[in-house]
């Protein structure tokens, strides 16, 4: 990022950033309920921990979800998200600020802003129902859709960014 790179831009930079880090710690934690539950599998009949288990597996699945979703604005960030990389590394720095620019303009913000219109009712369902588990002990499932749609915010946000960041590229001609 060089100097001349928005205030904004980079405090969106910065964000995607903390919440990616703070957010692949989790998946220490999902490695641990991943494990913790193909022990307590065997031990569970024995000892009454049947209901622990599927609070296990929740914990597990949600874990992975907040590592996905919260993950992606980050990605998008460092330019880790999938590309084609043959015919990306032949462009310009210019070429590759218009096909970034199109790409945020046409295909990432509408996607981003499409699945916000359309998640937005369901999450609100699930939260004023407080939404949980079907199975005995196992957890709320209202945060996860919650943390969806702050997800979507982020990437939206980061593809702002990235747009951003293409236009500086395309108003000075310099490389990223």
């Amino acid at each position: 990022m060089s100097d001349r790179t928005p205030r904004l831009v980079r405090s969106i930079d910065r964000l995607s950033g903390v919440i990616g880090r703070a957010v692949s710690w989790a998946l220490i934690a999902m490695t641990v309920a991943g494990a913790l539950a193909a022990v307590l599998r065997y031990l569970a009949r024995p000892l009454g921990l049947a209901p622990a288990l599927n609070a296990l597996g929740d914990a597990q699945w949600m874990l992975f979800a907040a590592v996905v979703v919260l993950g992606a604005a980050w990605a998008l960030r460092d330019d880790g998200h999938v590309r084609v990389d043959v015919l990306a590394q032949r462009f310009s720095p210019r070429t590759r600020a218009w096909v970034d620019l199109a790409g945020s303009l046409l295909l990432l913000l509408p996607f981003c802003g499409f699945l916000l219109w359309a998640l937005w009712p369901a999450v609100l369902q699930s939260v004023s129902v407080r939404e949980a588990a079907l199975d005995p002990g196992g957890l709320a499932r209202w945060p996860v859709k919650v943390l969806v749609l702050a997800a979507l915010a982020l990437l939206a946000l980061q593809g702002l960014a990235e747009a951003a960041k293409a236009v500086l590229v395309l108003r000075t001609r310099e490389a990223r």
